[in-house]
């Protein structure tokens, strides 16, 4: 019977007292009524990233975010610490650095900065 009850809560979230999107102007269009965190989050730009505390789901994202960003930046080198683990995320970072046209080159990290738990990259700023 409890099991019953969290199966259902789980099933159909509560609804809140936020303001529906049909009610709002078209300011508001494209938010997301299920996200509990709609706030962007502004992360001062370092030429280190920890991608630890990203959702898997985001990896992609997020990373290429940040090299466009390192890219404005005029930022020659960055590192990229995606973990050790079983390889998934480093997978995910590699493939992305492989495809992006302003990326001179990668590589594991040194061992003091990460070894292959971590990659370094190598950006083409000039060509802006």
């Amino acid at each position: 019977m409890l099991l019953d009850f969290f199966s259902r809560l789980f099933r159909h979230p509560r609804k809140t007292s936020a303001p529906s999107t049909t009610d709002v102007g078209d300011e508001d269009e494209g938010i997301d009524p299920q996200n509990q965190f709609p706030d962007v989050v502004v992360i001062e730009f370092k030429d280190i990233i920890d991608l630890h505390s990203i959702p898997p789901r985001q990896i992609r994202a997020v990373v290429e975010d940040y090299l466009e960003e390192a890219r404005r930046r005029k930022t020659r080198w960055v590192r990229i610490v995606h973990g050790k683990g079983i390889g998934v995320q480093r997978e995910i970072v590699r493939s992305l650095l492989a495809r992006t046209p302003y990326v001179a080159e990668f590589r594991d990290a040194p061992l003091e900065a990460g070894g292959w738990g971590a990659t370094v990259v190598m950006l083409n700023v000039e060509d802006e």
